[in-house]
């Protein structure tokens, strides 16, 4: 994966996600979730429903915000929940996480899952907090 991000925007907020928190460089588990929600405009504007960085956990918005994510955008935050803490549920299967994904999203949903498993070969996403 030599492109790491989508787009310059991507970067710039991925790069924002990860100051916010104040997240570790070797913490691939939460970029990998910063990843997607960084690669999706509508995740980034929302992003404090998917995600509490006072806290610095997810939160709960499968079962109480869903209603302000479209079923594509449901399905980047499962991925994203599941890159990060192993979360499942019965709506998320590979196969219907990557049919229904537009082509954009669906390549976000690959770099995520690459980067999840493979961030041993680059140190890319550090960031100086």
């Amino acid at each position: 994966m030599e492109n790491y991000y989508m787009d310059t925007e991507h970067e710039k907020r991925l790069t924002h996600l990860i100051r916010e928190d104040g997240t570790k460089s070797g913490d691939i588990e939460r970029i990998s979730l910063f990843y997607i929600i960084a690669g999706n405009e509508g995740l980034y504007f929302k992003r404090e429903a998917i995600y509490d960085f006072k806290e610095h956990g997810i939160r709960n918005c499968m079962k109480t915000d869903c209603e302000i994510f479209s079923s594509g955008l449901q399905l980047l935050i499962r991925l994203g929940f599941n890159l990060y803490n192993g979360y499942r549920d019965k709506n998320m299967t590979p196969l219907e996480l990557f049919w229904n994904l537009d082509n954009k999203n669906r390549q976000i949903a690959q770099n995520a899952i690459w980067l999840r498993f493979n961030f041993g070969t680059f140190n890319h996403f550090y960031v100086d907090i």
